[in-house]
């Protein structure tokens, strides 16, 4: 065993004494699995032994030990529900030609949505207008532009989802959509 390893021990060890009972409380709240906490502990303690001497380092040990307890139990959610592959969904072999299609679906669906709706997006999202000078232009206050804004977004996203067969992936992120043919 090397000198630095031994020097890294009780770094470690008091580190894990003062945060262990804290940390199994937070992953048996987040997981309601005792054995799954008991997995989950054990594999943040032995990523913490890896790190040997430089765990001495950590400016925030508790911050530490709490993060990669975090990205171990989302690993777990990941394996115990993976995201389902879209098999019917043809890729773009040009990704400017989606957004470019993206873009068509969503001016319909912004000229769909109430005129206050429509013209709050236009303003703030589109345009660039800051919320304050929009608020200044139709004579509200910010928190009113705000609030109108942010209920905008929701009827635009739900109607894009509609309209446009827009998909989310785990993020909440645009991952593909299904154009919606134009009325002839």
């Amino acid at each position: 065993m090397s000198q630095n390893s031994h020097n890294a021990r009780p770094c470690l060890m008091d580190a894990w004494a003062q945060y262990a009972r804290p940390l199994a409380l937070w992953l048996t709240t987040q997981t309601n699995d005792a054995e799954l906490t008991d997995d989950l502990l054990q594999e943040v303690f032995i990523r913490a032994m890896v790190k040997d001497y430089a765990f001495c380092n950590i400016s925030n040990p508790r911050a530490w030990l709490y993060r990669v307890a975090n990205n171990l139990l989302i690993d777990h959610r990941r394996k115990k529900h993976p995201l389902p592959l879209e098999q019917d969904i043809e890729q773009e072999n040009d990704p400017q030609a989606v957004v470019d299609t993206l873009t068509q679906c969503l001016n319909r669906v912004l000229s769909e949505l109430p005129q206050p709706d429509s013209h709050v997006l236009k303003a703030c999202d589109i345009k660039g207008m800051t919320q304050q000078a929009y608020a200044n232009q139709q004579g509200l206050t910010l928190p009113a532009v705000k609030s109108r804004l942010l209920r905008a977004r929701n009827k635009l996203k739900q109607q894009l989802i509609l309209s446009c067969q827009v998909k989310l992936d785990a993020n909440q992120q645009v991952c593909c959509f299904t154009p919606r043919r134009e009325k002839s």
